[in-house]
């Protein structure tokens, strides 16, 4: 028996099956389980093309046999409606300042806590460490009270304070760590050369920090536009989110389905367009974090 013969001997039954399992069938298999995971949102766009008698006689894959189902009425409906217009003007009103301030002050609290020395540093950023264990449900109460009294309650200001304040803790700790990472060496030799924090900042931890910059800023949109919690407590009851309005539609108007299917479509595909925008800058970001 050759050498080949005997390590294959020794391998294991799972481990041969593994070996056989790489290359053309394990691609097959991973294309499957990425259809299979994509037919939630392919039903929804299908059914948000489907006029709501359609919808009520049968289901989303009828439109295979008749693809005469197919329509664009509802999205003309939509855009007929003030409610899910506005609300997704009051959602992009909401994520994007929300998202913005998380990054830009958690990049400056980063960069602090990983190369500027201050008193009680170490100390401070374990205040942020144990805030990441804080529970959202715990201060909402504590939160409406405190907003009530400064009059910021069911504001879009409101809306986005909180979840700046919640964003923060995950933002410091993850961009701390990750400056952290940068070569002593290089930061100074940019001092030698006469750089500044605001120049060493800018011109050299920020660009080497793209990558986790734009991880950071996919998760604080997804969170905030996602967010339904918040929203039905904080926000304005007349100008609420595409969340919270799509949820008003449901139990005002249960058989809209012409519009609500239309509306949750819309509510997802424009995260998903955000997140495939940033997608090579999102993969840098986790690869270089696993690596480092």
């Amino acid at each position: 028996m050759t050498a080949v013969g005997v390590v294959k001997a020794k391998q294991s039954l799972p481990a041969r099956l593994a070996s056989r399992a790489g290359g053309g069938a394990l691609r097959v298999f991973l294309v499957l389980v990425g259809l299979f995971w994509l037919m939630p949102t392919v039903g929804l766009l299908l059914s948000s093309l489907r006029g709501s008698s359609d919808i009520a006689a049968s289901g989303w894959w009828k439109v295979f046999t008749e693809p005469s189902q197919l329509t664009f009425h509802n999205y003309s409906s939509l855009l007929d409606n003030s409610t899910i217009t506005d609300s997704l003007l009051s959602t992009v009103m909401i994520t994007v300042p929300a998202t913005v301030l998380v990054v830009v002050i958690g990049s400056f609290a980063g960069y602090a806590f990983a190369w500027m020395d201050f008193p009680g540093r170490d100390w401070w950023f374990m205040v942020v460490v144990s805030l990441l264990v804080v529970p959202v449900q715990v201060a909402l109460v504590p939160v409406a009270k405190l907003f009530g009294k400064i009059g910021i309650f069911e504001t879009t200001v409101g809306v986005i304070t909180f979840h700046v304040a919640f964003g923060l803790p995950f933002a410091i700790f993850l961009l701390r760590n990750f400056f952290a990472e940068i070569p002593r060496e290089l930061l100074e030799a940019a001092r030698l050369d006469g750089a500044g924090e605001v120049r060493l900042f800018t011109r050299v931890v920020l660009p080497l920090g793209g990558p986790a910059i734009a991880s950071l800023g996919i998760f604080q949109f997804l969170w905030v536009w996602n967010d339904m919690l918040v929203a039905l407590i904080f926000a304005d009851s007349k100008h609420p989110p595409i969340t919270v309005a799509l949820q008003q539609q449901v139990r005002q108007f249960g058989n809209n389905i012409d519009v609500l299917a239309p509306g949750a479509f819309v509510s997802m595909v424009i995260p998903l367009a955000v997140f495939f925008a940033f997608q090579r800058q999102f993969v840098s970001g986790v690869m270089a974090g696993a690596v480092k």
